[in-house]
């Protein structure tokens, strides 16, 4: 379980807007961008931020930081919850273990059942090639 602690690790940077809005995108900042530096982190562990490192790669920089945003709505407040929801469920699914698959053995039955019906197949197809000499 994450700690709360780790949204007083995050920072946020507000921009406008772009597409449809009418008046409203031209003078508000609605666009809120989440930044958090996973190396910096004191609430995460070495392993954990190892972890990260490795999963979210791909939306981590060079630098070392995760960048979330979010212009869904009009309301500053409101993107702003829904980066935060967005980071935190993207975090906890990222630290979560990865179930390890157990190797399970082919039951000779259906070994033995794959192995007639190619039988059968192979019978089947042979019996249409009748001799024409």
């Amino acid at each position: 379980m994450l700690s709360p602690l780790i949204i007083s690790e995050l920072q946020f940077k507000t921009s406008r807007s772009g597409g449809a809005g009418g008046q409203n995108v031209n003078k508000v900042e609605t666009k809120v961008q989440l930044l958090f530096d996973v190396q910096k982190s004191q609430v995460l562990t070495d392993e954990q931020k190892l972890q990260l490192q490795e999963k979210l790669a791909n939306r981590i920089s060079k630098d070392g930081i995760l960048s979330l945003s979010s212009d869904a709505t009009r309301s500053q407040l409101a993107n702003k919850e829904k980066v935060v929801t967005r980071f935190m469920d993207l975090i906890q699914h990222a630290l979560q273990p990865e179930n390890v698959r157990k190797k399970t053995k082919i039951p000779d039955s259906v070994k033995l059942e794959r192995l007639l019906k190619k039988k059968q197949n192979s019978e089947k197809k042979a019996s249409r090639n009748w001799d024409k000499s």
